[in-house]
């Protein structure tokens, strides 16, 4: 049986920037913030190193305390927005979501006690 999600979204939000730093290639940075819209998401915004200078926006949804939908939100470089289709971008897209699932398993004895 699964449980909701009962964690003070800030605190989330705290140990979710704090693990995402471990998680992440050496170089790219990520800001974890609650969403304010959605008490049970995160806003995760990725910044990736090299010289493409690519940002990604992600919305992390809890569907419960165990499991999280990850959504692609915005792509873009130098501040302006790119397709996110193409092949290079739909490659770092999916290493990130798979890094993003990976933080959730490691904070689950937080989310699931």
């Amino acid at each position: 049986m699964n449980r909701e999600l009962n964690m003070d979204q800030q605190q989330l939000a705290g140990a979710w920037q704090e693990q995402m730093g471990n998680i992440l290639q050496p170089g790219d940075q990520a800001t974890v913030l609650a969403d304010e819209a959605d008490p049970n998401a995160l806003r995760i915004h990725i910044d990736s190193s090299g010289r493409q200078m690519y940002s990604f926006d992600f919305k992390c949804a809890y569907v419960d305390s165990r499991e999280v939908r990850v959504e692609l939100v915005d792509v873009e470089r130098s501040g302006l927005h790119v397709d996110e289709r193409t092949g290079p971008i739909q490659e770092l897209a999916s290493d990130y979501t798979r890094q993003i699932h990976e933080c959730a398993q490691t904070l689950q004895q937080l989310t699931h006690p």
